[in-house]
């Protein structure tokens, strides 16, 4: 018996219609879980992504902290995004933004809480950005929209990939801090950025492969801390792989060869 096309495409339609129900039901039930920890202007941005086609839905949360919290959504080709909120209402964490943003001539910012967070946001979209561009293996930035950031994301069937202190040391080897120290290198010397806050638990590995994450503290060559920044980021490296039982170099030796002309 040949089969009733028109009503397997009808039954497809429905089947589909239901999926965008239950879809939009979940999406729902998210934004109102999102409305209880963000204030309203946060929640109408996160609306009006959904409604420009920026995101296609919100999946569910993926890491809380004290001065954000990442969501897991989807992309309008099916692909999964992380949605970074930064926080609004978190005092202790404008006192350790603003050694990163004074000094750094790409930004200007004002007294303003809500501001200054908003600058947050713009800047680990730019540092990101320009990463990207130096070809420093990063999650890729895709938009920013007041505190909100929207970037690859790195895992699989929405669970992240792990971050470098979670490996087991029988997993980890030298070839992986020369990858992440050349990570570094390409950072500092092709994108004019220093980290700033590198250490293992802002580098992932994903696929095997290391990526440098948490872009919003990163700063200029130009930045007034630079140096010590700089010293610091090699420095918790070297000492993150020595105590892993793994020859690595000393900070000095690292530092001289990065400069090298």
């Amino acid at each position: 018996m040949c089969p009733d096309f028109d009503e397997v495409a009808r039954r497809k339609e429905l089947k589909q219609v239901e999926w965008r129900r239950i879809r939009r039901n979940k999406d729902a039930d998210l934004l109102e879980t999102v409305e209880e920890v963000f204030d309203r202007r946060t929640v109408m941005a996160l609306y009006g992504l959904i409604n420009k086609g920026v995101i296609e839905g919100m999946k569910g949360v993926v890491k809380a902290g004290k001065e954000s919290r990442i969501y897991l959504a989807g992309g309008m080709n099916g692909e999964d995004l992380a949605i970074k909120i930064y926080l609004t209402s978190s005092m202790e964490f404008k006192k350790s933004m603003l050694q990163y943003i004074q000094g750094d001539p790409r930004f200007k910012i004002g007294h303003d809480y809500r501001r200054i967070v908003n600058t947050w946001a713009q800047k680990e979209f730019k540092n990101l950005t320009e990463a990207t561009r130096a070809g420093v293996p990063v999650p890729r930035p895709i938009h920013v929209e007041e505190n909100i950031l929207i970037m690859e994301f790195l895992g699989e069937d929405g669970v992240p990939s792990p971050i470098l202190k979670e490996i087991p040391k029988q997993y980890l080897y030298l070839g992986m801090y020369e990858e992440i120290i050349k990570s570094a290198d390409r950072l500092y010397r092709v994108g004019n950025l220093i980290h700033a806050d590198l250490s293992e638990y802002n580098v992932m590995v994903h696929n095997g492969k290391t990526y440098l994450i948490d872009f919003g503290q990163a700063v200029p060559r130009e930045h007034p801390m630079a140096e010590e920044f700089l010293r610091r980021d090699i420095g918790n490296i070297i000492r993150f792989f020595d105590k892993a039982g793994i020859g690595v170099p000393d900070v000095e030796e690292v530092l001289k060869w990065m400069k090298r002309t």
